[in-house]
């Protein structure tokens, strides 16, 4: 039995840094952070995305300088994602296929930069490529069709593959595409291209900032209720984890984070894989606001937030606080 008070005081082990540490339950390092980053056009730019205070998009040059500074923080990975010029976008969103697209042009420069050393995970859906914002390819009705919109995922997955992606991230939440992507890496000489399944995104209020910064956001029509999860559901997101790890994802994504730590959680007690939540833009801008505001430090938000993350059972989180926080970690 536990002792009672006074024998036992919980206060004893808290009274001293040293201590804290010591006994310190769950533990947050630069390795568990993954970097999304912004990939434009030109050279030598950097566009700050007013959403998004503090992140900017980067040319194929500085995304490579910003790889670099990653490997340097001690940040095992980054996320790309790019922002199509619009006379490139399509209803097919074509671009997707390009070997000479920003993504590719992207990752190629990061290996290029950095060889083996820092993984590269990239996004898989049409959102940033298509001329409706839409992830996937659209009927007469307007409804996202899912079998052919796999098979264009599937080509987009084998694409960046070819390039050098590490880790395929498809974010379209479609029906049976871990499964066409897992077939195709292992048939086109990619069997050690990891894939991290988005497996429960939800249809959430956080995305707008990050809809801006691959310029998607003005041209969404509709929304995307059809395919991503309804935020009243949990069960389902066990199922949709369940299928994709059956499917042969290597690990799982619960997007947004802090308002789904409990399906964390309950994924990670229910599976005991790999589980990893995407700190949204919509949860960034508004810890920068609430710092902005003289609301809470800065620095304490950020750590204290991950921590959560950590705590709730993920083996990483994907925040733009990437970075900032490395430099924390390791002050």
């Amino acid at each position: 039995m536990t002792a009672a008070y006074p024998n036992l005081r919980l206060r004893r082990t808290r009274a001293s840094a040293w201590s804290r540490a010591l006994h310190r339950e769950t533990v947050l390092t630069p390795s568990d952070l993954i970097w999304p980053l912004f990939v434009t056009e030109g050279s030598g730019v950097e566009e700050p995305i007013g959403s998004l205070p503090g992140v900017s998009r980067w040319s194929v040059d500085g995304i490579a300088a910003r790889a670099r500074e990653a490997q340097s923080l001690g940040i095992p990975c980054i996320a790309l994602f790019p922002n199509t010029p619009s006379d490139r976008r399509s209803d097919d969103g074509g671009e997707a296929l390009n070997p000479d697209n920003l993504m590719c042009r992207a990752i190629k420069a990061i290996k290029d930069a950095c060889g083996s050393d820092i993984g590269v995970l990239t996004d898989v859906a049409l959102d940033p490529y298509t001329s409706h914002g839409q992830d996937g390819l659209l009927d007469e009705s307007g409804y996202v069709v899912n079998d052919d919109t796999v098979a264009v995922l599937v080509d987009q997955a084998i694409n960046q593959a070819n390039a050098g992606a590490d880790v395929i991230a498809p974010s379209d939440m479609m029906d049976g595409r871990v499964r066409a992507i897992r077939m195709a890496l292992e048939m086109n000489g990619h069997p050690n291209v990891q894939i991290m399944a988005y497996a429960a995104k939800y249809a959430s209020a956080f995305y707008g900032p990050f809809r801006d910064a691959v310029g998607s956001g003005g041209l969404l029509k509709g929304d995307k209720k059809s395919y991503q999860m309804d935020p009243a559901n949990a069960e389902e997101a066990l199922r949709e984890v369940a299928l994709d790890l059956a499917e042969g994802a290597d690990s799982v994504m619960v997007k947004p984070g802090l308002p789904y730590l409990d399906i964390v959680r309950r994924v990670k007690e229910r599976f005991e894989v790999p589980v990893f939540a995407y700190q949204v833009s919509g949860e960034y801008a508004m810890i920068e606001a609430a710092a902005a505001a003289g609301a809470g430090d800065r620095d304490a938000l950020v750590l204290e937030t991950l921590m959560a993350f950590k705590r709730a059972g993920c083996a990483g989180v994907l925040t733009y606080h990437a970075a900032h926080a490395a430099r924390l970690l390791g002050a």
